[in-house]
């Protein structure tokens, strides 16, 4: 039956159909056929020229007090009257007034009204209530029009898609179900949560309704690839994955509820629902990412279980998530051989109830016994593979010696003036990126102008000013990466920065921090005027950082002034031990172009916590498309070293002894690259 499956079918048919539909490169903002979700504006990381303070739980209840507003406090959010709607006299299952519909984030200020779904900022909303603002002047905001060939293109491929039931042949209706796993899913529960398939592209369709089930917001598009034993699936949002904040299945959820449980998939929601009665939502985005605008959807539930997946991914997601919703109400589901996904678990015959019912609180006090960690141990230790993190398509040498990247780890990156250490790193970091790890870049050096259009080019693995007719399709796939920018430059306060990463790791979920680099810090800092001691500050931050918020940072540092001839060591990093002691890696550029010739460029891992292997490999650069990636074709060896004292000086063999290849610009400059990412990457 997979036959018609193989070769990525669902694929090739997908593609065609959405390039009809959309019909031009924008993709819709908001496809309610009434009034729009309304925004004062963008939100955007904090700018130099007007720094935004991080406002706190207290000073917005102090802020409400000091105005006679009344508010309850809730998990994450506090509560309100909204000013945009009038006030009603009803009250909800909670016994607050129904007109209590304004929702403010205690972490980041922003709010959210339910009924007219106007939301902004913290400054907006004291704008409003203090009477600034043409918006708060007419008691409204102002809102986006919606497009209506937006809104047109989604209706006609909803239209186009029917149930799973009205299918005109049933060989074609038990197919889909097998592609799908849902041979075991009712007709009922695809009715429930109005589920269609759309034949041409052999894909599942499950709609985004606005608030009540009333309009239809978006889509999201699963296709099944058969690959061999085993199903990929692949997700296309309408709008775009970054403004697709759907939570399938709230429509069917009711006031009076107030236990939930959280699925990474809509298959998972369908089968638990089925399985267990209880309510169930499925993430927008997956273990990616649980943006805080939804966290309003969520404050009537007193109980929330995180049943996100079968991996450690999805493990350190749901923890990651039950911090944000509060671990005080959240359970998580471990993932286990007899606790897999939802959806396997139902095909499996396993009692869902039963696992339900052996969910772990996620709270817990600041001491812990092995008895409480010891199944974590166990969960490490039978997936080695996961437990070593995310690994590096581009660098498979790297992958040799650090296994792969890990949250909540400090990597130190050094080199000397013009190695090419920035180049190196966004490759380093573009590669974790396109495999789904959000990425924030903090880049102090060169305008993220500059730093975007390297990574572009690293991303497309050529030069686009060669060929500017591909510019917006490489750069819609480019846009669609969970990549974000700080709009600091120059020097910058590290209590600043800290902010910052802060906001980001909660707003956005981010799992990988890039600095470039330290020294952009120092002249900030008017702790002493000993550049050793401030510098050894702004390390023990950035590692508390790391450790407090499961985000790896990865930090480059300049090297102190070397002789020509002598290749770097750990010791050779700008200011005391104190940056190699705090790091977990340490990873060194080493450039041997000034002595040896062009091109000689190594990676040397001096340092690695994780499991003590330490090497150097050779790279090569590609002046065509900036990459640093070895060529499949290379004979390069891996050389493994003991220490910075035992560092490897003879250079790895490529065919004659002795040399390194020099043109790398045939091999990757080819149109079938081997490292090229996949932005449309299918998870399993």
């Amino acid at each position: 039956m997979w036959v018609l499956l193989r070769g990525g079918y669902p694929l090739r048919i997908l593609l065609p159909l959405r390039e009809e539909w959309m019909g031009r490169r924008g993709l819709p903002r908001s496809l309610v056929p009434g009034p729009p979700r309304r925004r004062y504006r963008k939100e955007a990381l904090p700018a130099l020229e007007v720094p935004v303070l991080p406002v706190t739980a207290t000073e917005i209840r102090q802020y409400l007090r000091a105005h006679g507003i009344p508010f309850q406090d809730g998990h994450s959010c506090l509560r309100a009257p909204s000013p945009f709607v009038k006030a009603l006299q009803l009250k909800d299952q909670t016994g607050a007034p129904a007109s209590f519909s304004l929702f403010i984030d205690k972490t980041t200020g922003r709010f959210l009204c339910m009924t007219s779904l106007a939301e902004g900022s913290w400054e907006d909303f004291q704008a409003s209530v203090e009477g600034r603002g043409e918006g708060a002047r007419e008691g409204v905001l102002l809102g986006e029009a919606p497009e209506a060939e937006d809104s047109e293109e989604v209706r006609r491929i909803w239209d186009r898609a029917i149930p799973l039931w009205e299918l005109p042949e049933p060989e074609e209706a038990q197919l889909a179900r097998v592609m799908f796993g849902l041979t075991k899913v009712t007709d009922d529960t695809l009715r429930r949560f109005i589920v269609r398939y759309l034949r041409p592209a052999r894909s599942l369709v499950f709609p985004w309704l606005s608030p009540g089930g009333l309009g239809l917001r978006g889509l999201k598009l699963l296709s099944a690839e058969g690959q061999g034993d085993e199903v990929h699936y692949k997700e296309t949002t309408i709008p775009r994955p970054g403004v697709y904040h759907n939570l399938f299945g709230l429509p069917l959820i009711s006031r009076r509820d107030v236990e939930v449980v959280l699925t990474s998939r809509e298959l998972d929601s369908l089968a638990l629902n089925q399985s267990t009665g209880l309510p169930t939502l499925a993430l927008p985005r997956g273990t990616a990412c649980l943006p805080p605008a939804l966290l309003p959807y969520l404050e009537q539930f007193r109980r929330i279980v995180l049943w996100l997946g079968d991996d450690l991914r999805s493990w350190e997601a749901a923890k990651l998530f039950a911090r944000k919703l509060n671990p005080k109400r959240c359970s998580l589901v471990r993932p286990g051989d007899q606790q897999p996904r939802p959806l396997e678990a139902l095909n499996r015959g396993l009692n869902l109830s039963r696992i339900l019912r052996t969910a772990l609180p996620a709270w817990h006090k600041s001491i812990v016994s092995f008895r409480q960690l010891r199944e974590e141990v166990l969960g490490e230790l039978s997936n080695v593979e996961q437990a070593a993190g995310i690994r590096w398509n581009r660098f498979p040498d790297l992958n040799r010696l650090l296994k792969g990247h890990r949250k909540g780890e400090l990597t130190v990156f050094t080199g000397p003036t013009g190695s090419g250490k920035t180049t190196f790193i966004s490759e380093y970091a573009l590669d974790l990126c396109t495999q789904g790890v959000n990425t924030l870049w903090g880049s102090f050096e060169i305008s993220n102008v500059r730093l975007a259009r390297v990574m572009l080019t690293q991303f497309a693995v050529g030069r686009l000013e060669e060929q500017l007719d591909k510019y917006d399709e490489w750069a819609d796939r480019f846009e669609d990466l969970p990549l974000y920018f700080m709009t600091f430059h120059g020097q910058q306060s590290i209590r600043t920065v800290i902010d910052t990463m802060q906001h980001a790791v909660y707003v956005y979920d981010i799992c990988h921090v890039v600095i470039d680099n330290l020294q952009f810090m120092m002249g900030h800092e008017q702790l002493s005027t000993d550049r050793i001691a401030a510098q050894d500050y702004i390390v023990g931050a950035f590692r508390k950082f790391a450790t407090d918020n499961s985000c790896h940072v990865t930090l480059v540092i300049h090297p102190r002034k070397e002789d020509d001839d002598k290749e770097l060591q750990t010791a050779s990093i700008f200011g005391s031990a104190k940056a190699s002691q705090e790091a977990d890696n340490v990873l060194i550029l080493q450039d041997r172009k000034l002595v040896t010739g062009p091109g000689k460029r190594y990676l040397q891992v001096s340092k690695n916590r994780f499991d003590g292997d330490v090497g150097v490999f050779p790279l090569e650069f590609n002046k065509s498309s900036l990459t640093f990636s070895i060529p499949p074709k290379s004979k390069a060896r891996l050389k493994k070293v003991k220490d910075d004292n035992g560092l490897v000086t003879k250079k790895p063999s490529s065919g004659k002894k002795g040399a390194v290849p020099q043109n790398s610009e045939t091999c990757l400059g080819q149109a079938h690259h081997p490292y090229q990412p996949n932005p449309s990457k299918p998870s399993r």
